[in-house]
């Protein structure tokens, strides 16, 4: 009997890649091809499913994050592949956490979609060892600190320094620093600036 796959991702194109994958396999039939997280923990409450392809990022509603959550906890059995073509540091270690099985990025694919896919049913869990470096101004984003990812992350959201300081518990005066090393390192004038490229970039996600 072949494993049925669920496929969940807010774009056409991906899905239809993913489909094609699973149509030429011998091992795989697909179960269905949904556009939302909410509509996948649904489906799966109702449905059998054997493996999850479950984008990350979505434009509205919950997350493939939080979604593939839900599912982990009211199906264990279900194997999951989160995919995404953001490199959010957190992204790894917040998967790994949930107990989703592997993880592939979509634009730098170490390995086909397929292969992971077989190794995942085959009991293996696929992970790459870093998030990919994207370029931030004049250096690659591997280069800010943890701490200035953290600040970075409550800056997209458009948080004031008040604002994150209070969040983060630690002093204004810390999060002005942050700020203007991250300026600094990047060559950006401004803090939106500096916000607008990395989201854009998917270097930090507020969520």
């Amino acid at each position: 009997m072949k494993a049925k796959v669920l496929i969940v991702d807010d774009y056409t194109m991906p899905r239809t890649v993913f489909e094609i994958a699973i149509e030429k396999s011998n091992r795989f039939e697909l179960a269905a091809s949904l556009s939302s997280a909410e509509a996948a923990v649904a489906y799966c409450n109702e449905n059998p499913v054997d493996l999850i392809l479950m984008d990350i990022v979505m434009i509205s509603g919950i997350s493939g994050m939080e979604a593939s959550r839900r599912i982990k906890q009211a199906h264990p059995g279900i194997k999951i592949i989160l995919v995404t073509s953001m490199p959010e540091v957190t992204f790894l270690r917040r998967a790994r956490e949930i107990g989703v099985e592997s993880f592939w990025y979509k634009e730098v694919q170490e390995m086909p979609i397929l292969e992971i896919m077989n190794r995942t049913m085959d009991g293996e869990s696929i992970y790459p060892e870093a998030a990919p470096a994207t370029k931030l101004g004049n250096i690659p984003s591997s280069d800010l600190t943890p701490r200035e990812l953290d600040v970075l992350r409550e800056l997209t959201g458009g948080l004031t320094n008040q604002e994150i300081a209070a969040k983060m518990n630690v002093s204004v005066q810390a999060v002005k620093m942050h700020v203007t090393n991250m300026l600094q390192k990047t060559g950006y004038q401004s803090r939106l600036e500096l916000a607008l490229h990395a989201r854009i970039e998917g270097i930090v996600i507020k969520e």
